[in-house]
């Protein structure tokens, strides 16, 4: 491994043993994305409306914005990492597929995250994860495919509920 921060794929094993527990994330605090906010990165990625059924986690050394007093979440992380540095397919994988990913090196804090409502930048923002993977309600393939406006055998335009 590098000094740097990458993102690597790793074993289920692995994963497992480091990021099983919220307890294992870094940072004073630890807290879930509110259904408000998960149901947000659905329609920002284009997602099917609850396509999202797990916890989504974040630590920190704290939890709100220090200009508005906006709790930060993965809302705003997604909306922050489609600025330039990933695009929605990659993110939705993250999220919804049953490979499991780290980022190596420990910065003193996630880079680049802003809050999704006034701007401000967020400094102290240590971890997130999604608590369970491979939880979508349908198949990945399905999701990518409805994210990019095309239609999936057997879909009749019904909403995914």
């Amino acid at each position: 491994m590098t000094s740097e921060r990458e993102t690597v794929e790793v074993e289920p094993a692995l994963f497992q043993a480091v990021y099983d527990s919220p307890a294992a994330l870094p940072g004073r605090h630890r807290w879930t994305t509110p259904e408000s906010d998960v149901r947000r990165i659905e329609k920002l990625l284009n997602m099917p409306p609850r396509t999202i059924g797990a916890p989504l986690w974040v630590s920190g050394d704290q939890p709100d914005c220090p200009k508005c007093g906006r709790r930060i979440t993965w809302y705003d992380i997604v909306a922050s990492a489609l600025k330039g540095v990933h695009d929605p397919m990659m993110i939705a994988t993250v999220i919804l597929g049953d490979r499991r990913y780290v980022n190596t090196g420990l910065p003193a804090a996630i880079q680049g995250v802003r809050c999704a409502d006034c701007r401000s930048p967020i400094e102290g923002l240590r971890s997130f994860k999604c608590h369970n993977w491979a939880y979508a309600f349908e198949d990945l393939e399905a999701v990518r495919q409805r994210m990019t406006g095309g239609s999936v055998p057997g879909d009749q335009g019904e909403s995914v509920h």
